[in-house]
């Protein structure tokens, strides 16, 4: 076997063995820092499909992220109320279950997307990367001016939601929804990377013109890439939302759509495991540096300095090599 896969296979197993030591020493607090590094990284597999296989650098992608967040919120705070979402044409009441929250936070995160994209996509470079910072601030200050939901101030949820047979509020069993969604999305990566139009994007990366020559649009590749994207980012804004039981006008911001970024690009771009890596090191650093100063975003840009200089593949192409292998 290649070095790739043995490492995205130790980064995976390593990930698990963490969360299980963590259930024999008794620290529920390392098994929630686990269940973020695999909600964000869910995130960064999002923007991963559009940046690393689609070669589109969107600043936007809090939009999804917030999107599906801020649809955990919704549903879950009119079913603690008791109060119906709308009356009238039709009676549609709030709700607890996750199957059917994520399903809403992938259906209107990738409706946004394919909206978004499909006016973004008319630009390219550097006006591309412009237009979708546009609409995460639009979609931020709109959150922050929508008193019905908090407004400014977020919207808290009392109880996490439920899941059927399974006790959500159990640290690690909230961890093996995550994992297992986490693994799923990979897998989905993993296929459509190898997959004709896997492979199509790519080209359609590397050379527009010669794949309009073949017959086929550019335009629609990039815009299923996205919107592809924006489902996979949108559930992982539900779980995040889940996880800290609050949502906010911040899941919208630049900052967020940056450090989404930041996954991707610490781990390794178009790489299978990259923005878990990626994720990984960042939850560590916040976690580590953190506690040691409020400033310790320097380090981080150290590091990413380091990464971009010196590590093109990110960590996973420092530690596996160059060759770029999605399996």
């Amino acid at each position: 076997m290649r070095r790739e896969p043995l490492l995205n296979a130790a980064v995976f197993l390593g990930l698990l063995a963490a969360v299980l030591w963590a259930k024999a020493m008794d620290e529920p607090f390392t098994i929630t820092l686990a269940t973020r590094v695999a909600i964000l990284a869910l995130a960064g597999v999002g923007l991963n499909l559009a940046l690393g296989l689609g070669g589109l650098v969107s600043l936007g992608h809090a939009v999804f992220f917030g999107i599906g967040g801020y649809a955990m919120g919704i549903l879950a705070s009119h079913a603690q109320s008791y109060s119906p979402l709308i009356e009238w044409p039709v009676l549609i009441e709030g709700t607890k279950s996750m199957p059917v929250i994520w399903l809403v936070a992938m259906a209107a995160s990738g409706l946004a997307a394919l909206g978004i994209g499909a006016l973004s996509l008319r630009t390219s470079g550097v006006y591309f990367i412009m237009i979708t910072l546009a609409f995460g601030q639009m979609f931020y200050y709109f959150a922050i001016s929508w008193p019905a939901y908090g407004g400014e101030d977020g919207l808290s949820i009392y109880v996490r939601n439920g899941f059927p047979g399974l006790n959500t509020l159990d640290p690690i069993q909230f961890f093996a929804i995550c994992y297992v969604i986490l693994g799923l999305a990979l897998w989905l990566f993993s296929r459509l990377s190898r997959s004709a139009f896997g492979l199509a994007l790519g080209a359609a990366r590397q050379n527009a013109e010669r794949v309009m020559a073949v017959g086929i649009a550019p335009y629609r590749l990039r815009l299923v890439a996205f919107a592809l994207s924006g489902v996979i980012t949108g559930l992982a804004g539900a779980l995040f939302a889940d996880l800290n039981r609050f949502v906010s006008p911040t899941m919208f911001s630049w900052q967020t759509s940056g450090e989404i970024m930041v996954f991707v690009i610490l781990g390794g771009v178009a790489r299978l495991f990259g923005p878990v890596v990626g994720a990984a090191v960042f939850i560590l650093l916040e976690h580590v540096l953190g506690g040691l100063s409020e400033f310790w975003h320097i380090y981080l840009g150290a590091v990413l300095l380091v990464v971009v200089l010196f590590a093109r593949g990110g960590i996973i192409g420092l530690i596996a090599g160059r060759e770029v292998r999605h399996d």
